[in-house]
């Protein structure tokens, strides 16, 4: 067999699908430079473009064995980092409000018992919504966020998909957030500090 410094992306990539750890290695040689500088150039940031382009290897190399291309691999590499950039884009803004919206909270100072009588009220009625959610959709919310279990996780033990998993998600997160008439940061916060 020529070296894979030779071999065509197509080759490299069936290569990569059954296994091959040469051609992922040639593949993420030929790619990473160009692509840490496509992320680098839409982030401004060294390093989220460094983990966004690693993302993407990894998950390349995790999805091969099921991945189909219906583009060049050299398409489908710098399409998985733009999507990949936007997420992370998205992430940082919400992030960035999140934190605007707590800053405002502790610059008013409210830290009282009023706050935890509040805030333990909250729970229970969280709670008790939680409880009314349909069986299925119950079951993966709490999986989720009392035994702390991932998606890839939660389908396994529950015989499901990843997507239904993640569906199940954010409609009950959904659900609550119409039910409570809360503002999506609230009910985040709530969820993650449990």
């Amino acid at each position: 067999m020529e070296p894979y410094t030779k071999i065509s992306d197509t080759e490299l990539f069936r290569l990569l699908k059954s296994g091959d750890e040469r051609a992922f290695t040639e593949i993420y040689k030929r790619y990473w430079s160009v692509l840490y500088l496509h992320a680098r150039h839409m982030l401004h940031n060294r390093d989220s473009a460094r983990d966004v382009v690693q993302e993407v290897f990894t998950a390349i190399w995790n999805k091969a064995a099921d991945m189909e291309l219906s583009v060049s691999l050299k398409a489908y590499l710098y399409r998985s980092i733009r999507n990949s950039v936007l997420n992370t884009i998205r992430k940082e803004k919400y992030e960035s409000h999140y934190l605007e919206e707590l800053g405002g909270f502790y610059e008013k100072g409210d830290f009282s018992t009023d706050s935890e009588v509040d805030f333990n009220e909250l729970k229970r009625l969280i709670e008790q919504e939680v409880e009314l959610l349909p069986d299925k959709m119950r079951q993966v919310f709490q999986l989720s966020r009392n035994e702390y279990l991932t998606h890839a996780e939660i389908a396994e033990r529950l015989d499901i998909s990843d997507l239904t998993v993640k569906k199940q998600i954010n409609k009950a997160i959904h659900i609550l957030r119409r039910k409570l008439d809360l503002p999506l940061s609230v009910l985040i916060v709530y969820l993650n500090i449990r």
